[in-house]
């Protein structure tokens, strides 16, 4: 099952640093965008940059076939984050987005996480404040 923006549930979503990066998110980037965080299931994974989310999906047995999905911010009309409770023995957040086209996703985040830095970029484009 890969990370798209119109599922229920992605679970266990576990944060990665840029060098673990698929290298062919760093292709996609545009001029001015940036790698701000990075989480993964087993293959796939969840990228935020500082103007979208992109998913990819590996697919097949060698994984030489990825499927790409990008979410500019400034498609989401809202969204919720539940953070991580203090001393919990299995910390995690979560990720609720509405985007304009009717889609809905969730993600929940286990261990570290920048929630509260991603619901702070997500609020820029959702208020259009530059």
């Amino acid at each position: 099952m890969g990370i798209d923006f119109d599922t229920d549930i992605n679970i266990d979503l576990t944060q990665i640093n840029s060098t673990d990066v698929n290298k062919n998110i760093y292709a996609l980037l545009i001029e001015g965008e940036q790698f701000v965080d990075g989480y993964k299931t087993v293959r796939d994974q969840l990228i935020f940059t500082n103007k979208r989310m992109i998913s990819v999906d590996v697919k097949g047995i060698t994984g030489k076939k990825q499927f790409f999905t990008s979410m500019p911010y400034k498609m989401v009309q809202y969204f919720t984050i539940q953070t991580s409770g203090f001393a919990e023995i299995i910390s995690d957040s979560e990720m609720d987005l509405m985007f304009s086209n009717g889609h809905r996703a969730h993600f929940e985040f286990k261990g570290r996480s920048k929630i509260l830095e991603i619901g702070k970029m997500i609020s820029k484009y959702c208020l259009e404040i530059d």
